[in-house]
């Protein structure tokens, strides 16, 4: 027997459990790894020696995550090369650095390991 209350309730359960689904994409998408993230607007650093345990960081207001060998935060829009400095200064020297625009030079990184 249906009622014309259970139509609208059954409506509103998928509804619901659409609403939900989208929320649970939306989190899995924006908390993916680290690999690839410059494209998405943060600086990733490759370290050359692996860390023994995750490790976090504020560094200039941005929060670095740190696991393995690959260390993460938001692009500031500052200067790469100083924030890759702070970076080796604290978690050890950095292998590679990317950004949104790209990656560190040669010589970046060889001034970005300067001052370790």
């Amino acid at each position: 027997m249906h009622t014309a209350l259970s139509r609208p309730l059954s409506r509103n359960l998928i509804l619901a459990g659409l609403a939900f689904f989208g929320t649970v994409s939306g989190f899995a998408a924006t908390t993916s790894p680290a690999q690839g993230a410059a494209r998405g607007g943060a600086y990733v650093a490759s370290l050359a020696h692996p860390l023994e345990a995750p490790k976090q960081q504020i560094l200039d207001g941005a929060l670095w995550r740190c696991e393995g060998s690959t260390c993460s935060a938001p692009a500031s829009g500052g200067r790469a090369v100083l924030a890759c400095n702070r970076i080796a200064r604290t978690f050890g020297e950095v292998a590679r650095f990317e950004t949104p625009r790209g990656e560190l030079t040669a010589e970046d990184l060889t001034r970005c390991n300067a001052a370790q």
